[in-house]
């Protein structure tokens, strides 16, 4: 893990950058231990907001001004989910673009995931974003999103090394 939290830019619109918006989020992937020793992770399904098709989807969510990516990891965790998580480790930074109905336009973003180790609470839609939480085997993990998908392979990765990170 970096010497301190990695402080990134929030939002920005099109009149500060002379581009497109772009957004910066954070987001973790929160495993625990099981009692056969592998290991479960959160996972929750949110209706997209421009097509309205359920996902099976991370929590993640945009960084508060001042706020560092491992800061708005724990708490996007604890708002969308309601579960109490601590980083471990960096995971992976997915950059995409999306379309905007409301807005219309297109917005690039960049999320940074974090494996995250479940300390409390049993999960539930905290804030209305999602619509479930749930626990599945991490090796059965799958979701909508490639980029979401990344984060869970690297988690696994590094969970099944042969130093994997303390939870």
């Amino acid at each position: 893990m970096p010497a301190g939290p990695i402080r990134w830019s929030t939002s920005l619109d099109a009149s500060e950058t002379g581009s497109d918006p772009r957004e910066v989020s954070a987001g973790g992937v929160v495993v625990r231990p099981t009692e056969a020793g592998s290991y479960e992770v959160a996972l929750a399904k949110q209706v997209d907001r421009n097509t309205g098709k359920r996902q099976i989807r991370l929590p993640k969510g945009h960084i508060d001004p001042g706020e560092s990516a491992e800061e708005a990891a724990v708490r996007e965790v604890e708002e969308e989910v309601g579960l109490t998580a601590r980083v471990v480790a960096p995971l992976t930074d997915a950059s995409y673009t999306f379309y905007e109905k409301k807005r219309k336009v297109h917005i690039a973003k960049v999320v940074h995931y974090f494996l995250m180790a479940w300390e409390d609470g049993d999960g539930h839609p905290a804030d209305g974003e999602m619509d479930t939480v749930f626990w599945v085997p991490l090796a059965e993990a799958a979701l909508d999103f490639d980029s979401e998908q990344a984060a869970i392979e690297r988690a696994r990765t590094l969970l099944d090394s042969e130093n994997p990170p303390n939870l």
